[in-house]
């Protein structure tokens, strides 16, 4: 499987890699455009753009848009996320130039009819809505926003119902106009695909763009604090979180691993400690999330009124007791866990694509495969337990909860306990 890389006049930047055997392709556009690129007035926009670009152009209709990739068995799609929006399509091979035109289409050429945005005004009116009525889904948005308050990072992807309900047309054209550059574009496929083809097609398409100066974001910090959402619910849903490394960090691969050993699967120590000895709670698990300048450690879990202070208490136990007692066999449990969560996943077009645009948004350049294993298998048990030692002397801590909180403990206690 070879990578290829290029870069069109105008910055677009194009990578591929070809799949030999399969006989489909996962094609896309990301743009580091996302939810930490907008301003405080525009919070919510970025996924709204997304919505739109489905929605209508100058070439198709809404139903044309879906009948050109699904007439060919094909599937398109798009997401938001805090650094990145991503439009991409599998389809067959023959298909790849198709499908190329109809990202580009959607992507370059939206039209942004007025009755078309108050249809999808509503839709994602009700999106919120529906997030809003998922606890386990609107907790993380808090803790987001208690972890780096007032600040782009912070917010939610989805912005809130009285910001979606004000978006103009002349709103979604300036963000476009302002974070849409070539620049911020970033095509990758991967599958059965020729590279010098899509790099035709795509010079084609996206070369008449002009190049433009990438605007900065605001760095993120993270303050922490606490949100408690009293609410009649059947469980209290907790979390909490701890600032980790960024993308770029060299102690990145150690925070994986570290939270997988914490609580990353069936056999790590919060579901063991927790769930399995004593029955505190049906989920529970901790992930590392990073951005290109932070990152989180967060821990998870749902249980009873009367037992969120034992839970709780036992959860931040566990943090202060990885930093002494972490095993040689768990960290060797977890770099396993990772290396095949990552080679499992380049078995897929889709997955395969996505990686590409990341490493190239993160690194511009694709590193090696065994680059990549050679940094997970270079982490130590020594390296785990002293970042699990940074991690509980930390002085600042984000926690979110919401359901029957009236016996959760507070953050302050948390970390105290912790320090202890």
């Amino acid at each position: 499987m070879t990578v290829q890389i290029h870069t069109l006049s105008n910055g677009l930047r194009i990578v591929t890699e070809h799949m030999p055997g399969l006989m489909s392709a996962s094609v896309g556009v990301w743009i580091t455009a996302g939810g930490r690129h907008e301003r405080a007035e525009q919070n919510g926009i970025a996924h709204f753009l997304e919505h739109m670009a489905f929605k209508g152009t100058k070439r198709r209709s809404a139903l044309q848009i879906a009948e050109a990739i699904e007439d060919v068995g094909g599937y398109i799609n798009a997401y938001t996320s805090r650094e990145m929006t991503a439009y991409y399509a599998r389809v067959l091979e023959p298909d790849v130039p198709l499908a190329l035109d109809v990202i580009a289409d959607i992507v370059l050429n939206p039209v942004f009819d007025p009755q078309e945005i108050e249809i999808e005004r509503g839709v994602i009116l009700q999106e919120i809505g529906q997030v809003l009525d998922t606890p386990d889904d609107i907790v993380f948005d808090w803790l987001q926003e208690v972890a780096y308050p007032d600040q782009p990072i912070g917010r939610s992807i989805l912005g809130p119902a009285e910001r979606v309900s004000a978006f103009s047309k002349s709103d979604l054209a300036g963000f476009v106009k302002e974070r849409y550059a070539p620049g911020e574009m970033i095509l990758a496929a991967a599958g059965a695909v020729d590279h010098d083809a899509i790099v035709k097609t795509a010079e084609k398409l996206f070369g008449d763009l002009a190049p433009r100066k990438s605007k900065p974001f605001v760095p993120a910090v993270f303050s922490g604090g606490e949100r408690r959402e009293a609410r009649e619910l059947e469980q209290v849903h907790f979390t909490l979180a701890f600032e980790a490394p960024g993308y770029r960090d060299p102690a990145f691969f150690t925070s994986q691993i570290y939270a997988s050993a914490l609580g990353g699967g069936m056999s790590s120590r919060l579901f063991q400690e927790v769930r399995e000895k004593r029955g505190l709670c049906y989920s529970i698990f901790a992930q590392a999330g990073a951005y290109e300048d932070t990152g989180m450690i967060t821990v998870y879990a749902g249980t009873s009124a009367g037992q969120i202070g034992e839970l709780a208490e036992l959860t931040v136990d566990e943090l202060g007791r990885a930093a002494a007692d972490m095993a040689p066999e768990e960290v060797a449990r977890a770099r396993a866990q990772m290396k095949a969560g990552l080679l499992m996943g380049l078995e897929s077009p889709s997955s395969r694509a996505e990686r590409l645009a990341r490493l190239i948004a993160i690194w511009d350049r694709v590193p090696d495969l065994d680059e990549t294993i050679a940094r997970i298998d270079a982490v130590t048990t020594g390296d785990v337990r002293d970042f699990a030692a940074q991690l509980a002397g930390q002085k600042a801590a984000a926690m979110a909860l919401y359901g029957p909180v009236k016996n959760a403990p507070t953050l302050d206690a948390l970390t105290a306990r912790l320090a202890a």
